[in-house]
This record gives structure tokens, sequence and C-alpha cells, in this order.
């Protein structure tokens, strides 16, 4: 699509819409191109679940009880 640079000031926000959807607005003067207006790129976003994966490393005991941390889990539970 072709817009004059006058009727684009008019009509930004729409154009602006029109470009996120896909759509390319060549802007002209005197008949002319002279810029085109494009949606950006989004950047790919990762999902959560499992971003860290590979970042660190977990201990090998770490699920290894602890008798006293326990008793305190077990103690709180009662009350």
């Amino acid at each position: 699509m072709q817009v004059a640079i006058a009727e684009a000031k008019a009509q930004f926000a729409e154009l602006i819409r029109r470009a996120e959807a896909g759509e390319a607005i060549e802007l002209t003067r005197y008949g002319r191109p002279v810029a085109r207006i494009v949606a950006a790129d989004r950047p790919v976003r990762r999902p959560l679940i499992g971003a860290m994966e590979g970042a660190f490393t977990l201990p090998d005991d770490m699920f290894e009880g602890d008798d006293e941390i326990a008793g305190m889990f077990e103690r709180n539970a009662e009350n």
C-alpha cells in the first residue's frame, strides 16, 4: 500500500495497526517512495518451564534427608 506522507500524518495510528497486522506501508513524497512502515521483528520468547535447563547442576546429595530438619517440619505440622 502506498500513502503520501501528508496523508500518513493524519492516519498514523491506523497505518501502524495495519503494519502490525503484517501489511507493508510505503510512504511517498511527490509520488516517489521514500520510506516503509513494517512490523518490527518480535523476539521469540522461551517458555518459562525449563528455561534454566543446563544453567546449573544439582548436587548428588540434594534429596538425602536430614533428620533434624525433618523433625522440625513434623513438630510444626502437629501445631
